[in-house]
């Protein structure tokens, strides 16, 4: 067992998608940013940005999505205003299952992508 905690208890995330450029369209969209997309592997990827190698970050690939409401969330950072954010999320095919929610650390909103992967916009 290691004696100390980890930098991030998360280092890397994947989300399964039907649709890779309707799904890099999306996130890109939602979160105002670019998505990469990598074919250098065996499957398709489309990495989200980072600040560094040292940033815990992720990518979408083709896959089989869990049923809507049955798979883990993550949550993806947006900038202020994160009502503008959930916006965007409707404009673009997901849906945003909650209110805004505050708690100390900042606030976010639960959504799903157009492919019903659970996600969280955090700010």
């Amino acid at each position: 067992m290691a004696n100390s905690a980890p930098a991030n208890a998360a280092v890397w995330f994947e989300i399964p998608v039907t649709d890779m450029k309707r799904s890099i369209a999306f996130y890109g969209n939602v979160l105002g940013t670019e998505l990469t997309l990598e074919e250098t592997g065996p499957n398709p990827m489309a990495m989200f940005p980072a600040a560094g190698d040292k940033s815990v970050a992720g990518h979408l690939y083709p896959g089989k999505p869990a049923a809507e409401g049955v798979g883990p969330t993550i949550h993806l950072a947006v900038a202020a205003p994160l009502e503008a954010a959930m916006e965007r999320v409707t404009e673009n095919g997901g849906k945003v299952l909650s209110p805004v929610i505050s708690i100390p650390a900042g606030s976010f909103a639960y959504c799903v992508d157009p492919d019903g992967n659970s996600f969280g916009l955090f700010v």
